[in-house]
């Protein structure tokens, strides 16, 4: 609930209103993703889209005494900027873990079999079409994902609340089924030691957890030295960033009685000071009992939902913008979309169309038959089935993984324009069956 201040904007207030409430509203990130995506195509399939690919690979370096990295910009956000997105990603991950659906195993039973079944389907329908020739390794490509485009396009229809935590949830399993192939099957070469230091150095982490740590600076700090040790390590760097989030202290200073006791405590030593009424300056003793408020405040958070909070807005309205302008930019000519008939395009495209919600749908059936789960209070398989479709959204990790699967340049451009159409194959497919399931009512949101 938005409490009802009456507090006078400045001028600069009222004219960054319009874009703060855009910023809040549940559909602009999705909006912006989708702003972005809109603008790779069209800049690369311009008269300037040789300055766009020319932007791409230009270099960067940065260095630190005998230590630099000097790599291309798209590298730098595939595998430098991404790495917040996992870190935020691992966050939810181990929120939803200790104290959200995935908390409950009775809840969590019918996410976690649907997410399976997105999975494996869609990886095998991949394989049915390349899984004895050089295109095999794309497999993981129409496994994932876009929880933001997914939840966006949810967000349009009058579903059930239950529905959307059902979707959260599966996308959350989603997004560690996805990280953990990364991990395995998109690694090249591993250097030991290199990954026996990110091994240390988390250890490191959680030990500046169990002794009560709760600067996120020295978290940083630490977190920067793994991702440096797992990008030598040949292990992709971007897992150092869903590990760290595991290490990030989950529990709070105080609790909420003694935050509200306390708080009320100041409220009334302010009172007692002699409020002014103006605007002017608070004494030093007013200061110091505010300060003290504000310290309340923090340690009534925990360090895990501070950074969550802090690090959402940059990676939902800058890092995945970034990434979606430098990775969506596919050629439409011609050509290109003969292509989308080549076995490879046409594993992406089905797996993502048919196979997510195929693999969602038959695992909920399952394990509701089986009476291993339960479909939560007003939804029904229909409803299950439009999730099915929505996941089919890929994009971020489809693209993601699409960079780690193929080396040659043509094959991920390829492999790009099948994962933007069958995405939004899925996005029609999965508004059409939620116009059919839609029947609002009072529980809906």
């Amino acid at each position: 609930m938005k409490p009802s201040w009456n507090i006078e904007e400045s001028l600069a207030d009222r004219l960054a209103r319009p874009f703060q409430v855009f910023a809040a509203h549940k559909l602009s990130g999705a909006v912006l993703l989708l702003t972005a995506t809109v603008a790779a195509v069209a800049w690369a399939n311009s008269p300037w889209a040789g300055f766009y690919h020319h932007w791409l690979h230009t270099k960067l370096a940065l260095s630190v005494g005998p230590f630099g990295l000097n790599k291309s910009v798209s590298h730098w956000i595939n595998d430098g900027l991404m790495g917040f997105f996992f870190f935020v990603v691992g966050l939810e991950i181990k929120r939803e873990l200790l104290a959200g659906e995935l908390a409950d195993p009775r809840k969590a039973a019918l996410p976690v079999l649907a997410a399976v079944g997105g999975m494996v389907v869609p990886a095998l329908v991949y394989l049915a079409f390349n899984g004895n020739g050089p295109f095999a390794r794309g497999w993981g490509i129409p496994m994932a994902t876009d929880i933001a485009f997914a939840l966006g396009i949810l967000a349009v229809f009058p579903v059930p609340i239950s529905l959307k935590i059902f979707l959260t949830a599966l996308a959350i399993v989603d997004d560690i089924g996805a990280i953990v192939v990364v991990a395995i099957f998109y690694t090249d070469t591993i250097a030991p030691g290199s990954l026996l230091i990110g091994a240390l150095l988390l250890g490191v982490s959680v030990g500046a957890n169990l002794i009560g740590v709760r600067n996120p600076i020295i978290y940083f700090l630490i977190g920067c030295a793994i991702w440096i040790a797992f990008y030598k390590s040949g292990v992709h760097a971007t897992l150092a960033g869903v590990l760290m989030a595991f290490t990030i202290p989950a529990r709070s200073v105080i609790n909420a009685r003694q935050l509200h006791d306390w708080t009320r405590d100041l409220l009334a030593q302010l009172r007692d000071t002699g409020l002014p009424a103006d605007r002017s300056l608070l004494t030093n003793r007013q200061h110091h009992i505010v300060h003290s408020m504000e310290q309340l405040t923090e340690h009534a958070t925990a360090p895990l939902q501070q950074l969550e909070h802090a690090l959402m807005p940059f990676v939902t309205f800058a890092i995945l913008p970034l990434f979606a302008l430098t990775n969506a930019g596919v050629s439409l000519e011609s050509e290109a979309f003969f292509l989308l008939a080549e076995p490879m395009s046409l594993g992406i495209i089905l797996g993502l169309v048919l196979g997510k919600p195929l693999g969602i749908w038959l695992f909920a059936w399952a394990a509701v038959k089986l009476r291993l789960a339960e479909l939560p209070r007003g939804i029904n398989l229909l409803h299950v089935a439009s999730v099915g479709c929505l996941a089919g959204i890929g994009f971020t990790m489809s693209l993601f993984i699409a960079t780690l699967a193929f080396d040659d340049v043509a094959l991920v451009e390829t492999a790009k324009t099948a994962v933007l159409a069958g995405s939004l194959l899925s996005t029609l497919a999965g508004s059409v069956i939620l116009l059919l399931a839609t029947n609002p009512g009072p529980e809906d949101a």
